[in-house]
């Protein structure tokens, strides 16, 4: 079993490698950091880093539980999983989207904290649309009908304008 002081010196190499990537945190206690991570198609992932004794707990949020077609959304995370570093997809009981992990504690360092969000990044930001097109497909098509019909922007669901002209074409 670890003694405090690991802990403060795992501490000091996870908050120096978000200072390093200019990563905005808040620190909710010792060994809890929030992290927000920047995304492009998910604008932000939170992620929690929680050092214990025995490991770094990671878990993001990517996205809340699926409206529809709830078999392909899961088929797509377990295969997905497949090919993730150091984390994997999951739900929780309300059946929301995470992404969790668990690093050893002699792996924490500058370069696996670095592997380790940068793979949460990739995971949440990149399978983001792939996951609203699988499981809020109705809830898309109802949004950009009601922005159509008042006139509203749909540069924000640009990126599933394939879903819509699919249904009409």
């Amino acid at each position: 079993m670890s003694d405090p002081g690991d802990l403060d010196e795992r501490e000091k190499v996870l908050v120096a490698a978000l200072d390093e990537r200019e990563l905005t945190y808040v620190r909710r206690g010792p060994g809890r950091l929030f992290v927000t991570l920047p995304g492009t198609k998910k604008l932000a992932t939170h992620c929690w880093l929680v050092l214990t004794p025995h490991a770094l707990l990671v878990e993001a949020f990517v996205c809340r539980h699926p409206d529809e077609n709830l078999e392909e959304v899961y088929r797509f995370l377990l295969q997905r999983n497949a090919r993730l570093y150091g984390v994997h997809y999951t739900i929780d009981r309300q059946g929301d989207i995470h992404l969790v992990g668990r690093v050893a504690p002699h792996a924490i360092t500058d370069d696996e904290v670095d592997r380790i969000l940068g793979q949460v990044l990739e995971a949440a930001d990149g399978d983001f649309n792939t996951l609203l097109e699988l499981g809020f497909v109705t809830s898309i098509r109802r949004e950009w009908a009601w922005r159509e019909s008042r006139g509203e922007s749909l540069a924000n669901l640009s990126a599933f304008a394939h879903l819509v002209e699919d249904r009409e074409g």
